[in-house]
């Protein structure tokens, strides 16, 4: 805990009116984006899936996109729909 605490405050004055959004900006740029991103775009793909299959594809894009595999769960454990999604041509 002290290393991010150290890696935080690096070259931050802590009695400088600012000293809040640096540390913050600099807790900020130390988590990895890109993959959070990736990781993202995995779980809505994986929930539309689910969703299309089950007959929601809306509801299986927002539950993923919101929860991510929590969303597929309630994806899975809801009722289906009245009508099937069509067949590909």
């Amino acid at each position: 805990m002290e290393e991010l605490i150290a890696k935080a405050t690096q070259g931050v004055d802590p009695d400088a009116p600012g000293a809040f959004f640096h540390i913050f900006f600099n807790l900020m740029n130390m988590i990895p984006w890109t993959a959070l991103f990736w990781w993202n775009l995995v779980f809505v793909a994986v929930g539309a899936l689910l969703g299309w299959w089950r007959g929601r594809l809306l509801a299986g894009i927002v539950w993923a996109a919101a929860l991510g595999p929590i969303g597929w769960i309630i994806v899975l454990l809801a009722p289906k729909s009245a009508k099937p999604p069509p067949l590909p041509r």
